[in-house]
């Protein structure tokens, strides 16, 4: 199951500590697991921290509200571009120094961007937190973008483009298909970029972008380990309180328009097999909370009704896509179904796969939409919806054994918009999940009309072997050397 995100069982508690504004209270009962404790300084900045005392170690993890769909035509990649520049130096640590510092005191770190933010983490022992807190601070307002380190970096970042997208035909062919699905999301753009827009980014375009939106006002600071939150405070304190706040931009949501009948994509690429990717136009759960889409509300709980779905499609090998197609039709080498619906914007409800030998690609699409129609003519059993929502506590009881997988569930929550307290709602609302709320909803979601399909054409690959023998056939004489 492919899900963007997925939530604990973790009860949430706040407590008031003082220096701090108190953000939010909750109740705390004494058999309650270790409460998360938030705060706002008053420059805007938001502080998660929660107990977690199994081992002497923690996470601190810096969110930063700003990723690709903040960025339009034009300036592709940037947040990604900024990010790699953020380890490149300030006022205070020259380039390099900044993992210098960290790896003498046994931290491991490094960032990310996605659509919605961009973070950066430490992972380290528990009594080395204040090493963190103060690079982090440190470059959240002194970052030095050195045009020389710019020029250096920005060919890293093409040739990770190239690494990772125009030399991976999979990668290329999801690339463009989400350029088709969406016409006026910014979902359609790629996090690292266009080439095209890596080649003419600016230096100044990264300033610009870094004045705007790295201020406290628009970060979530969120720490989970073996911590003392009075403790914690007193250090956040030090080194975050005297940041001046930012006048944020209005990021004004760009919602995607109206699909008004199937669209088809070919893409011709070098590759060994063909491949399929399907898209639904589906709500996402901050359309469930603050929106009204097309006069139409959604309901809280069709996001999760749609989430068990992608679950009993490909929750698993005995889940129906491997079960049917892959082991009991052999049509498809493999095949995959995931509900892409916790971010800041809607988004899609995803099918993909590998048609096997002798099965075309429409073919395995025709098999995969029959799979949808079984779902919106008959209610799924009562033993496989038990089953899949078995498997959901299972997930969270392993994910819950890591600190950093809480930690990045809190700050991607509260960066989406969606607010870390739906980490508690998402176990007890899988399990309220009935077979007649999963039969409405694939009824009217996943629907012709709002569906999107790539397919992958694969073409002859040269080798380097035989493009090496062209050149040389077709030197011109007197350059043989």
């Amino acid at each position: 199951m492919n899900r963007i995100i997925s939530c604990s069982l973790l009860l949430v508690a706040i407590v008031f500590l003082p220096c701090f504004v108190l953000a939010k209270e909750s109740p705390s009962t004494p058999d309650t697991p270790p409460s998360v404790y938030e705060y706002n300084l008053k420059n805007g900045l938001k502080v998660l921290i929660k107990q977690d005392k199994r081992a002497p170690v923690a996470v601190v993890q810096l969110w930063y509200r700003v990723g690709t769909s903040y960025e339009h035509e034009g300036i592709t990649g940037l947040s990604h571009a900024l990010e790699h520049m953020m380890f490149k130096g300030t006022k205070n640590h020259k380039s390099g120094q900044f993992e210098v510092i960290l790896s003498a005191n046994g931290a491991r770190n490094n960032a990310f961007t996605s659509q919605d933010y961009t973070a950066y983490y430490e992972v380290l022992a528990k009594d080395r937190i204040e090493v963190a807190l103060e690079l982090e601070s440190d470059r959240m307002q002194h970052l030095i973008l050195d045009p020389k380190e710019f020029a250096k970096e920005i060919e890293v970042i093409k040739e990770e483009r190239r690494m990772r997208t125009d030399d991976n035909p999979t990668a290329s062919m999801r690339e463009q298909f989400n350029a088709v699905a969406f016409l006026n999301s910014p979902y359609r753009s790629p996090v690292i970029g266009w080439m095209v827009d890596l080649e003419t980014m600016r230096l100044e375009d990264l300033r610009k972008w870094y004045k705007k939106w790295y201020a406290p006002n628009n970060t979530t600071l969120v720490i989970v380990g073996d911590v003392e939150p009075e403790k914690i405070k007193v250090l956040v304190d030090k080194y975050f309180s005297t940041i001046p706040k930012s006048e944020l931009p209005a990021a004004k949501l760009r919602t995607e328009v109206k699909q008004f009948g199937e669209r088809y994509l070919k893409v011709k690429l070098p590759a060994k097999v063909p491949s399929l990717r399907m898209g639904f136009k589906t709500p996402g759960m901050i359309d469930a909370i603050k929106t009204v889409k097309d006069k139409q509300k959604v309901e809280k709980w069709e996001p999760y009704a749609l989430e068990v779905l992608a679950a009993i499609l490909d929750g698993g090998s005995s889940a129906r896509l491997t079960k049917n197609l892959v082991r009991g039709q052999e049509i498809a080498v493999n095949v995959g179904a995931g509900y892409y619906g916790f971010g800041r914007l809607s988004d899609l409800f995803v099918l993909s796969g590998i048609p096997a030998k002798g099965t075309t690609v429409m073919q395995l699409k025709k098999a995969l939409l029959k799979e949808i129609q079984v779902l919106k003519e008959a209610p799924v059993t009562k033993d496989e919806l038990k089953r899949v929502k078995a498997q959901v506590i299972a997930n969270e009881v392993y994910e819950r054994d890591s600190i950093e997988h809480i930690a990045t569930l809190l700050g991607s929550l509260e960066s989406t918009g969606l607010g870390y307290q739906l980490m508690d709602e998402y176990v007890p609302q899988v399990l309220a999940v009935t077979a007649e709320q999963i039969q409405s909803v694939a009824k009217k979601y996943l629907i012709n009309d709002h569906l999107t399909v790539a397919e992958l054409v694969p073409q002859e690959i040269k080798t380097n072997i035989e493009t090496s023998k062209k050149k040389v056939k077709n030197k011109p004489a007197g350059d043989a050397k």
